[in-house]
């Protein structure tokens, strides 16, 4: 139930029962009539959200007949080629200091933390459409997003129809899909983001397997629904026609790597294309925008959770402390989702792009294995020493392997996804390591990255030696996942400090 709704609820509410003396009306009578005046006020209001919303629809639609032009795409903003450093392991019969000297470690820029904002939102509710005498039940459509399964309720014989692809055909598509026939499956897909948390990634992805579980795999029509419903959900997105094929673009607050762009009255838009597609780099465009439209963000802000899909499980064991293992399996479906997860920057600053990883909630069924074995392992231990076993953990547990070899290029990790492929470079180990010191010892950490590698560093409470970087009067100690063997303030060998830059984290 929507606050206006509520608050008619509320005023309702203040009227007065007739006195039974009187004899006017008994009090179920009384009940049933309030219940009569709440639901007509209910459908006066939905009704009323529904023409405003058919109204935009309209305006839309008609700007949509005469507001195509020819662009070319901006050419792909590269994914940064970093240096590569390989790892470096203390020699066995080297005597690891516990508590280094304290040595300041100069740096050249700080990173903020990456900000989320609220997600988008419809311009204004979208109520459901009730059930009638007639038409007690609607039929429902269901459809899988990364082995995850729900359904929407909507009767495809009431679909769209593209006679053919030019504006007017598209148009009059966009006028059939705002009628209330599609109300309720904008509603649905709603409420599954919002029972779901999914972020905007991932509430995209799965509009696109509802509009093909609709309209049928590849075709233009389920693109049209995808763009639909994004739109009405609050999210700026633009059309183009690519010869006979019909794009989405979204419109992102991040800017994606390896993809060609559209800068479209200074905001980008991205295709979003299916695994394998291509399009041409000169396309039509509908340059029309919608009331209150919002760009997508990347980030991550809540755990994402998908149905359960487990293959085997993986035991991680220390090297230095013999008793430190822990076993767990990941959940493969969320696997999936992150393998779709396209990297970016914000504000053209590449440093952001690990805070977006290090940052997003490691998933409630991982924590739930991981976390009460590794707290029975470090409860009662001073900070110093527990971070240290989780630092030679991280560092002897995991195989270290560069991600040209593996991926044939760059790509970072997500904290689950360290735990369950085989391989892992330094700046999945940190991003680990980060989301495992502050969730299970609550310090504050940052990344640290030297041209070429990517480290840690903690902010103990209590008192720590060894090299350490300031802020704002804080010191936080270098904590290395990938100087293998090494300890807590010892910084790996031939790190340009000068040239270090530090990435704040949640």
């Amino acid at each position: 139930m929507n606050v206006r709704l509520i608050i008619a609820a509320s005023i309702i509410s203040l009227i007065p029962f007739p006195s039974m003396a009187q004899g006017s009306v008994s009090f179920e009578q009384y009940k049933a009539q309030r219940h009569r005046e709440f639901n007509s006020y209910k459908e006066q209001r939905r009704k009323e959200f529904e023409e405003y919303r058919r109204k935009r629809n309209e305006e839309f639609a008609e700007f949509m007949r005469r507001s195509w032009d020819d662009f070319n795409a901006n050419p792909v903003v590269p994914k940064p080629k970093d240096e590569t450093v390989p790892p470096v392991v203390v020699p066995k019969d080297d005597v690891v200091p516990v508590n280094p000297e304290p040595k300041p470690i100069p740096f050249e820029d700080v990173v903020p933390v990456p900000k989320p904002t609220p997600q988008p939102e419809p311009i204004n509710p979208i109520e459901e459409v009730p059930v009638t005498p007639v038409a007690p039940t609607q039929p429902s459509v269901s459809f899988t997003y990364f082995g995850t399964t729900d359904k929407v309720r909507f009767d495809k014989k009431n679909n769209i129809r593209l006679k053919s692809l030019n504006e007017n055909s598209i148009a009059d598509a966009w006028l059939k899909l705002s009628e209330e026939t599609y109300t309720n499956l904008i509603h649905d897909c709603l409420e599954i983001r919002k029972n779901h948390e999914l972020c905007d990634w991932a509430y995209l992805m799965m509009l696109s397997e509802m509009a093909e579980s609709v309209c049928g795999k590849g075709t233009n029509e389920a693109t049209l629904l995808t763009a639909y419903v994004y739109c009405q959900s609050g999210y700026q997105m633009r059309l183009a026609i690519d010869e006979q094929k019909l794009i989405l673009l979204v419109s992102s607050r991040h800017q994606i790597f390896n993809l060609p762009y559209y800068n479209l009255d200074g905001s980008y838009f991205y295709p979003f294309l299916r695994k394998g597609e291509k399009m041409n780099d000169r396309v039509q465009i509908c340059k029309a925008s919608f009331p209150k439209e919002k760009a997508m963000s990347l980030l991550v802000p809540k755990a994402q959770e998908f149905a359960a899909d487990y293959k085997g499980q993986r035991t991680i064991k220390s090297e230095r402390y013999p008793n430190v293992s822990a076993t767990v399996r990941v959940n493969q479906n969320l696997m999936s989702f992150y393998s779709t997860y396209p990297t970016s920057m914000l504000d053209d600053n590449v440093m952001t792009r690990w805070a977006m990883y290090a940052n997003t909630p490691m998933a409630k069924d991982v924590a739930t294995q991981l976390y009460p074995q590794l707290k029975s392992l470090l409860a009662g231990k001073p900070q110093l020493e527990a971070v240290n076993i989780l630092l030679n953990w991280v560092q002897t547990g995991f195989v270290y392997e560069y991600d040209d070899k593996v991926w044939g290029g760059d790509r970072a990790f997500f904290a689950e996804e360290s735990l369950n492929y085989p391989y892992c470079d330094c700046e999945d180990r940190s991003i680990l390591f980060t989301r495992l010191v502050r969730d299970l010892l609550g310090l504050k950490c940052i990344l640290v990255f030297y041209p070429g590698h990517l480290a840690a560093a903690i902010r103990f409470t209590d008192s720590i030696s060894g090299d350490y970087i300031e802020l704002n009067g804080q010191r936080y100690i270098v904590s290395d996942p990938t100087y293998i063997g090494a300890s807590v303030g010892m910084t790996m060998p031939r790190m340009d400090n000068k040239k270090a830059n530090v990435i704040l984290l949640e």
